[in-house]
């Protein structure tokens, strides 16, 4: 890694990346799923309910879903049968997850602690890999994809879902201004934080674009990559195998 990388658009130390991010989403933790439904009118819902559809989790599956945080994906996951593992480098995020699985009686679900660059799971140990809205905020992107290739079996699969850059004219301009303007004081009025917002703002501008993310997950190892925008891009599930 370079001495420096970006946190939305300040350069900083990847240790102190590391160090504020943790400091973001301890902040938002308690209302994050709340901002979610306010700064995407609820489609956030849609996108993940497409996003399982595409990973197609069957009865019995092990399955990773990392900085899965509140639980949203992996609640879809176990209610098919699968047993998911929750990770997340940020504990108040799991502690959220946590409650909201006792509060929904759901069962099948295990909760750990991790950082996506550095995995404590042996080799080959999961059938599916998912990160929904978390691949951004990792450091050091490219060692968070080989680690996910390393603990996935042969014939395994990896999913992302992430914010990206819309090439539909007009839509991206109106987006951006969106963004830059209502967002982080969204944040400010409904989380009391609207600087961890304009970060969250910052960090999605700053993030690869559908092909070129692409690229970086079968640099990983990955085969049969795919990229499939919604909203010309705004969104985007990429997809890899492991064989």
């Amino acid at each position: 890694m370079s001495d420096q990388v970006n946190f939305g658009e300040e350069l900083v130390s990847p240790e102190e990346k590391t160090r504020r991010v943790g400091r973001v989403f301890s902040s938002v933790a308690r209302r994050y799923d709340l901002m979610n439904d306010l700064m995407s009118g609820g489609l956030h819902r849609l996108w993940k309910d497409r996003f399982v559809a595409r990973v197609k989790p069957r009865r019995g599956e092990q399955i990773l879903d990392m900085a899965g945080g509140t639980g949203d994906v992996a609640f879809r996951m176990a209610r098919r049968g699968s047993q998911v593992t929750v990770s997340d480098i940020n504990v108040d995020m799991l502690a959220v997850g946590m409650e909201r699985a006792k509060a929904r009686g759901l069962e099948g679900l295990s909760w750990k602690q991790e950082n996506a660059e550095a995995l404590t799971f042996e080799a080959s140990t999961f059938d599916a890999y998912t990160i929904a809205f978390g691949i951004r905020n990792v450091t050091d992107i490219p060692s968070a994809l080989k680690e996910a290739h390393r603990v996935l079996r042969h014939g395994g699969r990896f999913f992302c879902l992430e914010f990206s850059t819309s090439e539909w004219p007009g839509f991206a301009d109106l987006y951006e201004g969106y963004s830059d303007k209502v967002i982080p004081r969204v944040g400010k009025a409904v989380a009391r934080d609207e600087e961890s917002y304009r970060y969250l703002v910052e960090s999605i501008r700053r993030f690869p674009r559908p092909e070129q993310f692409r690229m970086m997950v079968a640099r990983a190892g990955f085969c049969q990559t795919r990229a499939e925008p919604i909203l010309g891009g705004l969104v985007c599930i990429w997809s890899g195998w492991k064989i």
